[in-house]
Order: structure tokens, then C-alpha cells, then sequence
């Protein structure tokens, strides 16, 4: 396992591969040159792709296997801060045994760049943004776990450096690639979902901040770094170094507002995905916090309930609603008109789930529930269900969403939730934590992109200026 101790030459080498992307020089993919790693039998070189995988554990333990699972993609490389304590990283070092390590992604870029065609990031929601301009900047195809990006203003250079490197890219929300996500589209194009102006998107809880018994309000006192940690100034990235703490590595970093999204960011990618993308909601005009159970400003919230507005997008498209709430008791309630009725006059509701949408038409004619993932839609009442039938027929897909960024990469077909798609979501939520963050109403200009009278607002779009080392993965695009 390689451990630098120092990254000088690795600083040195990014500046280089960044001078040339931003005088337009094109990168070969590697499985365009001679530089070709040959341990997968399955296909010939010029039909494989060779992964730099950045982060192994956690929910790489699921990514890596399903990117590998047709034998199209390998990996050559794994970069992690940590190769015994992260979750479930065993699974990945047995399964590719041959995959060389290194605890710095960018000493694995500069030994290894050229044997690399395409990165997987999947990583702590505040290393997504380096870990993904880096990749893109060399040429390389890069799949990111959601949330894309740990800031608005990060998603939208990794928005920018999508269009200028031209290279392939996904965000790991894998629902959008299901015959849940070609039904959506099939009742978008039916008129089924014309005419909402009200969404109800809900999580329950299940993360340890929104457990009244593990909350807290500072961040932890020191703990002991594990050995198997190489280095926290490294996990903590660009952001800034709090001391080391278990509740933050491996897993429970998700809750604090300096390293994680929470809830929204973590599960709202599943939930109003659809939603936002199919039916062009774009970026709101107005965030409100309603009610912030516990707020502070160390970890998320015990409970959310937020109010989000989006303007008019055209015909068929009026302004929305969205009220997104997540905790205990955030159901919502569903009205007695979209009840099914039995032969003896008995109403039965439908229950809503642990998680979903429920989508309001204007009309007040049926209710169309979106669940999240890769779910199917229905509607209630579910008579209303048989005006309907062709549209809401699931068809099948041929791909999964980690199987589609290989073909793509490939150069067989496109993503489903490219950085275009998925940056723009990820920016949404974004807006909610910030609004999570402050607990004020924010008012938002979708053309500009700045909060409106809001300076502090605004300045979190961008959060604070990386760390040193780190400033040049900013300065790319």
C-alpha cells in the first residue's frame, strides 16, 4: 500500500494535467493506448475499461462489484484514507486482489493515470468535488455518489467541467436508471402529471441525528485515530480539520453540517429525482424552513419541514409547491377523496410509506404517489388507475445505472443522470440545507443564482475557502 509522505510531486503534476485541460488539449482514455492493464480475460483490451476507484468501503462495497459485474470494467487501482476500519472494505480487496492501493487519490493519479479510463467516487459527501474535477480534468469517465457535490457552487463547476472536458459522467442515484424512472416518463408524456401544483416528499428518520437519545450539539471531543487511518488530514480534505472522532469516520460524518448533507441530501436524491428532473422544476424562488426540531448549527436537524416554491415552467406546468419533511410522524395525510370504496361503501386510504411523493394536480382528481428509487408510480383513488393503464405500464430496462456509465464510457449509449441532470438536483438540495443551516426563509434568484438581500445566504453557496493544498481543484473551471 503506498503512503506518501508528501504530496509535493502529486501537487505538481495535478498543476501540470490542469495547465493542459484549460488550454483544451484532448486525453486519450486508456484503453485508447498502450498503456493497457491485461489481467481481465473476459474482453479484449480495446472493450475494457479500467476503474481508479476512489473510495472501497461503505457503499462502495455495492458500486465497485456492480460496475464490474458484466466484465466491461476492472479495477486497476484503489484509493482510500483507510483499508481496514471503513465498512465492508474487505469485500472489494478479496474480490480484486490484483487492484494496486494507495491512500492518496492523487499519488494514485500520477503512478497510475495512464492505465485509468474511468473513476468511481465514492467517498464522504465533502471529497466528491476534488476527487471528481481531478479525474475530469485528466479525461477521465467518472461516476460520483450522491449528492454530486458537497456545495452548490461545486456542483455547478463539476456542471461546467462536464461540458469543457467532454467526458463521460454519472451520479449514483440509481433509480434513475429503472423502468420506475421510463414510467415517469411515460405519464409525463401521457399528461398524467399535468397540471401538479403541490408535492409532499417524506423521509422517516433512521440516521443517528435524528434519534433524540444520540443527538448532539458540538462537535466531539478527540478521540484516538485508528492506525488504519493514515492520515485525517486527508479525509478532512478541503474542508476544515476538526479533530479526529469515531462519530465521524467510517459512517456517521452524514449528520455534521461541515462534512455531510443529512437527510435531504442523503435520501432527497431518491425521493424527488423524478420529480425535479421529468417535470423541469429547475431551482426554486423560495426556501422557508417551517419547523427545525433541535436546530443547531453542529448536525442536522432532529426533524425537518421546509417549504419549497418553484416558478411556472410553461403549459401544463404551474408553480409548485414542495413541502419536504423527514423525522418521526412526517407522513402526510391523505385526504378521504382519494380513498378506494368497496362494494358495502368502506373506505380504505392508501398508505403513504416510510418514504416518497405524493404529487397534487390542480384538478383534485386523483393523487398520483411516487415512492422513491426505482419504484413505480401510482394513483388513488386506484380506479383512476385503469383511465390510465398504458402509461403506467413499467417497461423494462436493459441496463442498471452502473452498467449504463460503463457502456457510455464505452462509447455504447448515454447516462440517465449525467452531471447536467444531477448536478442540478444536487443543487436543490443544497438549497435546503443551506436553509437547514440558518433557519431563516430564503428568497433565490434561479437566474443569477444568489440569494436575494442575504449575504451570509449567498456566501454558502460557495461555504468556505478550501484548504491550501487543496485551492488549485477550485480554480479549474
Amino acid at each position: 500500500m503506498s503512503t506518501p509522505s508528501s504530496f509535493s510531486s502529486s501537487r505538481r503534476n495535478f498543476i501540470k494535467k490542469s495547465a493542459a485541460a484549460g488550454f483544451g488539449f484532448t486525453f486519450l482514455p486508456a484503453y485508447l493506448t498502450s498503456a493497457r492493464a491485461a489481467g481481465n480475460p473476459l474482453l479484449p483490451p480495446s472493450q475494457r475499461l479500467n476503474l481508479g476507484c476512489i473510495g472501497v468501503g461503505g457503499r462502495a462495497s455495492s458500486v465497485i462489484p456492480d460496475l464490474c459485474s458484466n466484465g466491461a470494467a476492472t479495477p486497476v487501482a484503489f484509493a482510500d484514507v483507510d483499508f481496514v476500519s471503513a465498512r465492508n472494505v474487505v469485500k472489494n480487496l478479496e474480490r480484486f486482489p490484483d487492484a494496486k492501493t494507495y491512500n492518496d487519490f492523487r499519488v494514485m493519479f500520477d503512478q497510475m493515470g495512464d492505465d485509468i479510463d474511468a473513476v468511481s467516487v465514492v467517498t464522504p459527501d465533502h471529497t466528491h468535488f476534488t476527487a471528481a474535477i481531478q479525474a475530469m480534468s485528466m479525461g477521465k469517465h467518472v461516476y460520483v455518489e450522491k449528492p454530486l457535490t458537497h456545495t452548490f457552487e461545486e456542483a455547478a463547476m463539476l456542471m461546467r467541467a462536464e461540458k469543457k472536458f467532454g467526458v463521460v459522467t454519472q451520479m449514483g442515484n440509481q433509480g434513475h436508471t429503472s423502468s420506475g424512472a421510463e414510467q415517469f416518463k411515460q405519464l409525463v408524456a401521457a399528461g398524467v402529471v399535468d397540471d401538479v401544483v403541490k408535492i409532499e416528499a417524506w423521509k422517516q428518520g433512521g440516521l443517528w441525528f435524528m434519534e433524540e437519545a444520540t443527538r448532539i450539539t458540538e462537535y466531539p471531543t478527540d478521540d484516538v485515530i485508528p492506525p488504519s487511518l493514515q492520515n485525517w488530514d486527508l479525509w478532512c480534505g478541503p474542508k476544515g480539520v476538526k479533530p479526529y472522532s469515531s462519530m465521524l469516520h467510517p459512517f456517521n460524518w452524514r449528520g455534521f453540517h461541515q462534512y455531510g448533507c443529512g437527510m435531504f441530501g442523503d435520501w432527497g436524491c431518491h425521493i424527488i429525482d423524478f420529480v425535479h428532473h421529468y417535470m423541469k422544476l429547475g431551482l426554486p424562488t423560495r426556501i422557508t424552513p417551517i419547523e427545525l426540531t433541535d436546530y443547531n448549527r453542529t448536525v442536522f436537524p432532529l426533524s425537518s419541514d421546509i417549504q419549497f416554491q418553484f416558478a411556472g415552467r410553461g403549459s401544463k406546468l404551474p408553480p409548485v409547491e414542495m413541502r419536504w419533511k423527514a423525522g418521526a410522524d412526517c407522513k402526510p395525510t391523505v385526504a378521504e377523496q382519494y380513498a378506494d370504496v368497496d362494494g358495502n361503501g368502506k373506505l380504505t386510504l392508501p398508505d403513504p410509506g416510510g418514504a416518497g411523493t405524493l404529487l397534487h394536480r390542480k384538478q383534485k382528481d386523483y393523487l398520483i404517489q411516487r415512492l422513491h428509487h426505482n419504484r413505480a408510480s401510482r394513483l388513488y383513488p386506484r380506479i383512476a388507475m385503469g383511465d390510465h393503464r398504458e402509461a403506467l405500464k413499467a417497461p423494462g430496462v436493459n441496463q442498471t445505472h452502473q452498467e449504463s456509465f460503463v457502456q457510455a464510457s464505452l462509447g455504447n449509449g448515454t447516462t440517465e443522470s449525467p452531471f447536467s441532470v444531477g448536478g442540478e438536483l444536487t443543487q436543490v438540495l443544497q438549497l435546503g440545507v443551506i436553509a437547514e443551516y440558518l433557519n431563516e426563509e430564503l428568497n433565490f434568484d434561479p437566474a443569477t443564482k444568489q440569494f436575494i438581500g442575504n449575504d451570509a445566504a449567498t456566501a454558502l453557496l460557495s461555504g468556505p475557502a478550501p484548504r491550501a493544498e487543496w485551492a488549485g481543484h477550485y480554480r479549474i473551471v
